[in-house]
C-alpha cells in the first residue's frame, strides 16, 4: 500500500512540475494537491490543527490548492519522509527536532534537556525570526524549508516497572529514545540504557519486554495506548522538544505570491490552534491516565537536573549554539 501511494505521488508531482513548463516557465502554478505526512494519530492536536489548515487552505483558494493529510506514519518513519520531501514525492512533513539534529547540529541547542522551562517558553523561542531565522534557513540547500514549530510536549518517564523517584531508578533499564546523540546519552546520564527505535513499536516492544519503558509526553502515551503495557509514570519533564513543519523548498517556489500569504496566515493559526488544543488534550489524557490506574508519581526533578547538565554545556560545541542556547534562557528570564 505505501509503495503504491508513493508512486501515485511521484506521478502526481511530476505532472504538476510539467504544467509548471506549459505556463511558459514560470514556477508557480494556481494550485494543485499537497500531502502532508505526521506520525501522530487523526486525533492528535496537532493532526487536528493541520486540519483546519488545510480546511482554511481549501476555502481561502476556492478550492485550487488541496492540502491532504496522512497520519499514524502510513508514509514511513520520519527519518524516510525527510528523504520522501527531498525527493519531492512528499510536500511537507510534520518531524521531531531530533531529526533535524541528524541534518544540522545547531538544532541541538532545542533539543536539550531542560532548555525550556514550559511549553509557553518553548513557543516563545520557537517561532521568533529574531532568535531562528539563520537556523531554519540552514536546511533550504537540502530542499527543506522549516516553516513552523510546534509543541510536542513536556516529555518524562514511563515503565513498565516503577516507580521512578531519581535517575539511579532506571539503572540498567533499556529506555526508547528517538535516536539522536543528544537522546542517547541524556538517558545514559540518567543511568539508564539507551533504546532506539520507530515510534511505531514501541508498544509491542514494551509488551514483549524488548523494552523496559520509554520517555514521552501525556497526549502521545494515552492515544497510543502505551499505558496498558508500561503503567508506572513520572513527571521527570526533562524535554520540551519542538516538533517542525517542514515543506519541500521546491513546493513554496510554486506559491503564488497570494497563495504564499495565505498559506502563512494559516500557518500562524495552526500554531496557535495546536497550543490551545494540546492543553486541553493533556488534561484529559491525564483523566484517562488516572481512570486507567496509572501510577503517577513526582520525582525529584532536581536530581535528573544535576545529572543531565554536564552533557548540557558539553552539548554546545560551537559559538552559534552557545548563542542560540543564550537567547533561549534569557527568554524564560535567564533562569
Amino acid at each position: 500500500m505505501r509503495r503504491w501511494l508513493l508512486q501515485a505521488f511521484a506521478l502526481v508531482a511530476a505532472v504538476s512540475l510539467a504544467a509548471c513548463g506549459a505556463r511558459g516557465g514560470t514556477d508557480t502554478v494556481d494550485g494543485g494537491t499537497l500531502h502532508l505526512s505526521i506520525n501522530q494519530t487523526a486525533e492528535h492536536p496537532m493532526t487536528v490543527a493541520l486540519k483546519g489548515m488545510s480546511e482554511g487552505l481549501f476555502e481561502r483558494t476556492d478550492g485550487r490548492w488541496t492540502l491532504v493529510i496522512h497520519p499514524n506514519e502510513v508514509l514511513g518513519a520520519q527519518r524516510e519522509v525527510i528523504q520522501l520531501l527531498q525527493d519531492d514525492i512528499v510536500e511537507l512533513a510534520i518531524v521531531n527536532g531530533s531529526q533535524l539534529e541528524n541534518l544540522n547540529h545547531d538544532f541541538r541547542v532545542f533539543n536539550l534537556p531542560f532548555v525550556f522551562d514550559d511549553i509557553d517558553h518553548q513557543m516563545k523561542v520557537v517561532n521568533n525570526p529574531e532568535i531562528t531565522d539563520s537556523l531554519y534557513k540552514s536546511l533550504e540547500g537540502l530542499n527543506i524549508n522549516v516553516v513552523a514549530a510546534y509543541t510536542g510536549g513536556e516529555r518524562s518517564l514511563y515503565t513498565e516497572q516503577g516507580p521512578i523517584n531519581t535517575p539511579s531508578d532506571i539503572q540498567g533499564m533499556k529506555i526508547r529514545v528517538q535516536e539522536t546523540d543528544t537522546n542517547l546519552r541524556m538517558i545514559r546520564q540518567m543511568s539508564g540504557s539507551p533504546t532506539p527505535m520507530s515510534y511505531g513499536e514501541v508498544y509491542t516492544a514494551l509488551q514483549a519486554g524488548v523494552i523496559d519503558g520509554a520517555e514521552n509526553n501525556e497526549v502521545s502515551y494515552v492515544q497510543q495506548k502505551h499505558y496498558e503495557v508500561a503503567k508506572h509514570w513520572s513527571y521527570t519533564r526533562h524535554l520540551i522538544i519542538p516538533d517542525y513543519l517542514i515543506v519541500s523548498h521546491k513546493m513554496l517556489e510554486r506559491f503564488t505570491p497570494e497563495d504564499r500569504a495565505i498559506f502563512d496566515e494559516l500557518l500562524a493559526k495552526s500554531v496557535e490552534d495546536e497550543v490551545r488544543l494540546w492543553n486541553e488534550t493533556t488534561q484529559e489524557a491525564l483523566v484517562t491516565m488516572q481512570e486507567a490506574g496509572v501510577t503517577i508519581t513526582e520525582p525529584d526533578a532536581e536530581a535528573f537536573r544535576t545529572a543531565i547538565e554536564p552533557m548540557i554545556n558539553d552539548s554546545l560545541t560551537s559559538e552559534a549554539m552557545r548563542e542560540l542556547f543564550d537567547k533561549t534562557r534569557q527568554l524564560a528570564g535567564g533562569k
